[in-house]
């Protein structure tokens, strides 16, 4: 295998090397270039899974809404589920269970009896900033533990990945 240039970093020598004799799930040998979408998911699952102990006890669903409602609210509960990409029976469910917690609470709609806006409590707001505080915490853990020029590659990587964060998904992932 040539090494691949110097613009590429030492890093990606490195994840090069460390696949080899590795094989995807049908055995055929990897090459470090094949499956980045199956690796990028399980980097990505494997990530999420360290930093989730960090969010307060709160699944990333119910973290998630509990952000939009605090930062855009009053939400009537079609409008966060259109925002989070999600069906509104699963915004039911999260708004009750964040709703049960003290997290979140509801007020009735004047201009609509049969609905209601859902707002952000006190205790809401403080367990949001304190997730955030302690998933950027372990966040800089993982970080730093890569070597430097790990980093600015991630570093380097974040545009293309918010970008990508950005995009809806079909309907099939909601």
């Amino acid at each position: 295998m040539r090494r691949p240039s110097q613009q590429h970093g030492r890093s990606l020598w490195k994840a090069r090397k460390s696949v080899q004799g590795e094989r995807d799930l049908s055995g055929r040998p990897t090459t470090g270039d094949d499956d980045v979408p199956g690796r990028l998911a399980l980097a990505v699952g494997r990530l999420n899974r360290r930093i989730r102990s960090a969010t307060g006890g709160l699944s990333h669903g119910q973290l998630s809404a509990l952000s939009t409602i605090v930062r855009r609210g009053p939400l009537r509960p079609s409008e966060i589920a259109a925002i989070e990409v999600v069906a509104a029976p699963t915004i039911t469910r999260v708004v009750s269970d964040l709703e049960a917690r003290g997290l979140v609470e509801r007020t009735p709609d004047p201009a609509d009896g049969r609905s209601f806006f859902v707002s952000g409590t006190q205790a809401g707001t403080d367990l949001l900033l304190a997730a955030r505080s302690d998933r950027a915490q372990a966040v800089a853990a993982i970080l730093a533990d890569l070597p430097p020029e790990d980093v600015a590659d991630i570093r380097a990587a974040l545009p293309a990945l918010e970008q990508a964060a950005q995009t809806r998904p079909t309907p099939a992932e909601t």
